[in-house]
């Protein structure tokens, strides 16, 4: 992993049980949560985020209670690999390698969602695409490859209030939590994804430029993608 894994100062209120190292070992735990229909809290290579199993609408509504977060506003998705993409999205009009360029990487990429889509449309009903990630970051690809559907990923935090870069940032949320994964303090900063809109054929829109806006805009534009406004 990218980021230190020096383990924030938690003090002497960390809940035994509800707390665990984000490792390789506690990742059948994980996946296990997830399938129960859980919320986990967990790192990604940006922020901190709250995970669950984007088929299960019991617990997508749960994110949204936790974060005090209206529906109006989309959850995007996590997937374990580049070629799980589009499974869940359409992807036949971008370019070959495109994805594979940008991805894993700390952005998020959004597209339609098409017929085809294997997710439920209960989740961000009247949206027609939907915004994919696939983090840097190998605790949380393993656990949404154990799961073997998609993860909805939101970061964790209250709505409306400061993202979250180590687990002591959203504390009073561990209750909501079956567990919360610390992979420690995370460099990004509060930046969050580069979210990028590529619905359109040979056209992008960066819809928030967060931490790697530079970088996600000369992969594009190597593949001749043009910005719209």
């Amino acid at each position: 992993m990218a980021w230190s894994m020096e383990r924030c100062d938690l003090g002497l209120d960390v809940k035994i049980g509800v707390v665990h190292p984000a490792t390789d070992a506690y990742a059948v735990e994980a996946v296990q949560a997830l399938k129960a229909g859980k919320v986990i809290a967990v790192p990604t290579d940006t922020l901190y985020g709250f995970a669950c199993d984007a088929c299960l609408l019991e617990a997508v509504n749960r994110i949204y209670e936790i974060k005090g977060r209206k529906h109006t506003s989309p959850l995007a998705i996590c997937v374990s690999d580049v070629s799980d993409i589009d499974r869940f999205a359409l992807t036949d009009h971008l370019p070959h390698g495109l994805l594979d360029s940008l991805l894993p990487g700390p952005v998020t990429v959004v597209l339609k969602r098409g017929e085809s889509s294997a997710l439920e449309r209960s989740l961000n009903p009247g949206f027609d695409s939907i915004g994919v990630r696939v983090p840097d970051c190998n605790f949380i690809r393993l656990i949404a490859r154990g799961s073997g559907t998609a993860l909805a990923l939101t970061s964790a935090n209250p709505s409306g209030q400061p993202s979250s870069v180590c687990i002591k940032d959203f504390e009073k949320l561990w209750e909501h939590c079956a567990s919360v994964y610390d992979g420690g303090t995370l460099p990004s900063g509060r930046a969050g994804s580069t979210v990028v809109d590529l619905s359109t054929p040979h056209k992008y829109k960066i819809l928030r430029p967060g931490s790697a806006k530079e970088e996600t805009v000369a992969i594009l534009e190597k593949h001749g993608f043009i910005e719209t406004v």
